[in-house]
């Protein structure tokens, strides 16, 4: 992390917000293929869409979904580290059989009680992600006292946790999107300096996202522009990994903040 990271977003779901994310075994090839050549370091795929009022997926059909995808791209690319995007203990340990060596959990263990344990035997990185509810009803339970106190609060609570499990490399999500307001989410991306206290890396996803999309009353086919304006406003604010959609725009804005710092 002595330099900001890019995670691809892959998509292999049929009603993720934004279309042009979603992915099938035809073309999740040469979608990876480019995202390498533009400069990706990690690849995030996930089998169930988190947008607000997502439908339930099984678990059955969430692995049907991943492993193949794990499997075909540690196959073309073992060396690009894959990233799983599950809340669930079975998806991982089959994920990290099939390939992966990183989690990203939206939950932060809330959904399966067994995350934790699971991540601490297979000793791989895991995202915690700060969310209340489940995407269904996340967006009734924006009720804060105190957004960036009970963010922190939140995550020292996992963070020991993780640690008394025995998980050691966690990097922090504050979870842009995730049982917040469009208000909330920019005044926590203008206090995200506040989670350094922490100590550990933090991740900003706030690709194309209705945060960036609604205030400039546009589609997210169309957030592209807005969406490197806060990917910028992150990295000034110490965020070390950009979840993206579109590496190529990610990689020339992580140049040109290196250039300007060094």
């Amino acid at each position: 992390m002595d330099a900001p990271k890019i995670m691809g977003i892959i998509n292999i779901t049929p009603d993720s917000f934004y279309k042009n994310s979603r992915t099938n075994r035809e073309n999740i090839v040469g979608k990876v293929g480019q995202m390498i050549a533009e400069g990706v370091d990690f690849i995030d795929v996930g089998g169930f869409s988190s947008r607000p009022g997502a439908a339930d997926v099984p678990e059955t059909e969430e692995l049907k979904r991943v492993i193949p995808a794990v499997r075909l791209i540690a196959k073309y690319f073992p060396d690009i580290p894959i990233s799983i995007d599950t809340f669930r203990s079975k998806v991982v340990n089959e994920a990290v059989n099939a390939g992966a060596c990183m989690i990203n959990d939206i939950s932060g263990g809330e959904a399966d009680k067994k995350m934790f344990k699971t991540v601490a035997e297979l000793n791989v990185p895991y995202v915690l992600m700060h969310m209340r509810g489940t995407p269904a009803n996340m967006q009734t339970k924006t009720n804060y006292d105190d957004l960036m106190g009970e963010i922190i609060y939140y995550f020292s609570k996992k963070i020991s946790e993780l640690t008394d499990n025995g998980v050691n490399d966690i990097i922090l999500d504050p979870g842009f999107g995730f049982a917040k307001t469009i208000d909330q989410n920019y005044f926590l991306l203008d206090n995200l300096k506040d989670l350094s206290v922490l100590k550990l890396p933090v991740m900003v996803g706030v690709s194309r996202k209705s945060m960036v999309y609604k205030p400039l009353n546009i589609s997210p086919d169309e957030a592209l522009n807005g969406t490197t304006v806060l990917n910028t406003i992150g990295l000034l604010n110490n965020a070390r990994i950009l979840r993206v959609h579109d590496v190529k725009q990610a990689k020339e804005l992580i140049k040109l903040i290196t250039f300007m710092r060094c």
